[in-house]
């Protein structure tokens, strides 16, 4: 059987204040045409299909072209809820949709019911879990303490549960939305720690045949059974290395895997470049860059006049512009954002305390600070789904 693994469309997003929609919808349009022209017999989406819980309607609209097209060509697809989607809104309808071949699982309590499909060589069991927030689903996997490892750990015992009911030899393929141990993340992921913990292991997924993960924007192999596409378009200049793709997977009779990469179209190249504004505007090797997106990093000791003006004047789609001047370590000029730079809000926190009172927080101190991030946390992602 042939799948086509993609994740991560954020349908509504914008990069840096540039509206992505038309980028978007050239990536359905190549997406449809590589189910049609690969031979695709099933798609699988592992979730942030929308960039956030009440999308705009233009991204509802580009959903539904999406979904009408692939039920059009008859080749089913399984989809999930990510942790940006709202997973009530994205499973409206689900039942309906099931019947025209769209298949959504957005209920955590469906994790071990797979869509089953089949080939010439029997069936292919797809289990989907989409994204669990632990705080809000401990209690249907009864489990004492939230967290990403136990709540995860629980479904796959679910799938592998009713796995072991099936026919000998039925080959399975998971779903899911996590953060698994070994990914390289980027900057445009929203945080999901909990507990101080973000990432799961991934033998945590041992017993099928395919992992196809959503979360991580950036096309990865963690083994040959477990691997993210990454998002189809970038989201942050921190993806200005990534190459967007999905990976077009077949799975033999015998579940064995072999993938292949298939490219996804680039509207723009992203650059970051870093230097003087006068080195920035001279240096002949960065004219490959004049028609790309480009972050800018100013290392002047004082800031230039106009250096955006002057900037797009060489580099008309430039849209981020950082100030990075170069200063010792210790000098007090060094601004307050560089001293938080790769700091979580748990560890400004305990700098804080240590300010303030003289002395860090102690183990005790640590763990309510935890918890109180991972409360607020929790909260937050409750009122979304409410909204």
């Amino acid at each position: 059987m042939r799948l086509l693994h993609t994740s991560d469309w954020h349908l509504g997003r914008s990069f840096h204040r540039v509206g992505m929609l038309g980028a978007q919808a050239e990536f359905i349009g190549h997406l449809v045409a590589t189910v049609r022209e690969r031979e695709v017999d099933a798609v699988v989406v592992s979730g942030d299909v929308y960039d956030r819980a009440v999308p705009p309607l233009a991204a509802v609209e580009l959903f539904d072209d999406a979904l009408h097209r692939l039920a059009g060509l008859g080749v089913p697809t399984v989809m999930i809820s990510g942790n940006h989607d709202s997973a009530r809104r994205l499973g409206v309808g689900a039942g309906l949709m099931g019947r025209a071949g769209i298949h959504l699982r957005t209920e955590p309590s469906a994790c071990g019911t797979p869509v089953v499909l089949s080939d010439g060589h029997g069936d292919v069991a797809f289990y989907g879990l989409p994204y669990l927030e632990p705080a809000l689903v401990k209690d249907e996997f009864a489990v004492e303490k939230a967290g990403h490892e136990p709540v995860l750990a629980a479904a796959m015992d679910r799938v592998r549960a009713d796995l072991a009911t099936r026919a000998p030899g039925t080959r399975s393929v998971v779903l899911a939305h996590a953060f698994v141990t070994g990914g390289q993340p980027s900057d445009s992921e929203r945080d999901i720690t909990v507990g101080g913990v973000a990432a799961v292991p991934a033998g945590v997924f041992d017993g099928v045949d395919y992992v196809a993960l959503g979360h991580l924007h950036g096309c990865q192999t963690l083994t040959e059974r477990v691997r993210y596409s990454g998002s189809p378009l970038p989201y942050s200049f921190s993806e200005a290395a990534h190459r967007k793709s999905m990976w077009l997977v077949d799975l033999a009779a015998d579940g064995a895997v072999t993938a292949e990469r298939v490219d996804c179209p680039v509207p723009r190249p992203l650059a970051r470049i870093r230097g003087t504004l006068e080195e920035l505007l001279a240096d002949p090797a960065l004219a490959r860059h004049t028609e790309a997106w480009v972050e800018a990093t100013l290392t002047d000791p004082v800031r230039p006049a106009d250096p955006m003006a002057r900037l797009t004047e060489r580099f008309p789609h430039t849209l981020s512009l950082v100030f990075d001047p170069a200063r010792a370590a210790d000098d007090p000029a060094v601004s307050y954002a560089r001293r938080l730079a790769g700091r979580d809000d748990q560890q400004i926190a305990e700098d804080f305390v240590a300010h303030v009172r003289g002395a860090g927080p102690d183990p005790h101190e640590r763990a309510v600070l935890r918890d109180a991030f991972d409360a607020v946390r929790a909260d937050d992602a409750v009122r979304e789904v409410a909204r």
